[in-house]
């Protein structure tokens, strides 16, 4: 049975309870409420790689929140001639689940995606998830390293926001451990748009935000130069940028930040493998487009050609193993 099926099937008394007349037409991903941005400058493409290569004042770290396994051909489109000859078939696929921050020297410290809550590693019935998704979910394979809760309490400061690269359930399990007044970002439209898979995972969305502020949705506008669909220089200092890569989902974003030691690209699930990255091939039956999602991993493939010394973190695999 296929896993989307089996979550279906695992909370479908849960939507049934609370869908109503939507049935018919599907549901949105979340119901959580959506404001816009008051962060980032639109700007144009080839205005982040005027200063891409210049080395900036920001640190980052990525931590291993938990290791899983998921379908294989949710991550890697396997229809594509790449995958193709490289004999993937469907099956599962280790992946890890990262939790991204970054420490800005004036705006502070901000995570990109949120990782793994403690509940879920200690007790799942009592996390957001909860028992019947959780095992539609393959979570008998998830493996804690590091939950967000121990991860924030490590801190020597506040979280000043989250950069959400997507809403997906695994990007945002870490979401109840941050405090509830911490803001979060996201791509446009990523709240938009009705789906079966909305009855399904709209309310485990509304349960990972519950108690959280509004979302705040970047303002994203046509990249004049034409290189990605919209570019922001997020504190207006060219050190932090938001990328637009719809795809995976409408509101897909990438990240990329100034460090030290050079720039760090962080894809979200614009790339969740090694095999897709480096083999051209872009995600499968998880992404909303998969045209879009072509494009969008095009770009920022072509990004990293054009400025090699870019350190890309993706979606869950490692490229520096």
């Amino acid at each position: 049975m296929k896993r989307r099926t089996k979550i279906v099937l695992a909370v479908v008394a849960v939507v049934l309870g609370s869908a109503g007349t939507t049935l018919a037409v599907g549901a949105r991903p979340t119901s959580h409420p959506v404001v816009a941005a008051d962060l980032g400058t639109s700007r144009a493409g080839s205005d982040l790689e005027g200063l891409v290569d210049q080395p900036g004042p920001v640190t980052v770290e990525t931590v291993v929140a938990a290791d899983w396994e998921v379908d294989r051909e949710g991550l890697i489109n396997l229809e594509h001639p790449e995958a193709k000859a490289a004999g993937l078939h469907p099956g599962k696929e280790p992946i890890r689940i990262f939790l991204h921050a970054f420490r800005h020297p004036q705006r502070g410290l901000f995570l990109v995606d949120t990782g793994v809550e403690h509940a879920l590693g200690v007790d799942p019935a009592k996390s957001a998830v909860g028992p019947w998704v959780a095992s539609a979910m393959n979570a008998e394979t998830l493996r804690v390293r590091t939950d967000t809760a121990a991860f924030i309490g490590r801190q020597s400061s506040p979280i000043s926001g989250v950069f959400l690269t997507h809403l997906h359930a695994d990007h945002i399990m870490g979401s109840p451990d941050v405090p509830a007044n911490v803001p979060l970002f996201v791509g446009p439209g990523e709240s938009a748009g009705r789906s079966a898979m909305g009855l399904v995972m709209g309310p485990l969305t509304d349960r990972e935000l519950a108690g959280k502020g509004p979302l705040r949705e970047w303002r994203f506008e046509a990249d004049p130069s034409h290189l990605f669909a919209g570019v922001l220089d997020v504190f207006g200092d060219g050190t932090v940028w938001a990328v637009a890569v719809p795809g995976h989902t409408r509101g897909s974003t990438a990240y990329l930040v100034r460090t030290p030691t050079g720039p760090v690209l962080f894809t979200g699930d614009a790339c969740h493998t090694r095999f897709g990255w480096e083999h051209h091939v872009e995600p499968g039956t998880f992404s909303w487009d998969v045209p879009r999602s072509r494009e969008s991993l095009k770009q920022l493939e072509e990004l990293v050609a054009r400025h090699p010394r870019i350190d890309v973190r993706l979606g869950h695999q490692d490229l520096r193993e």
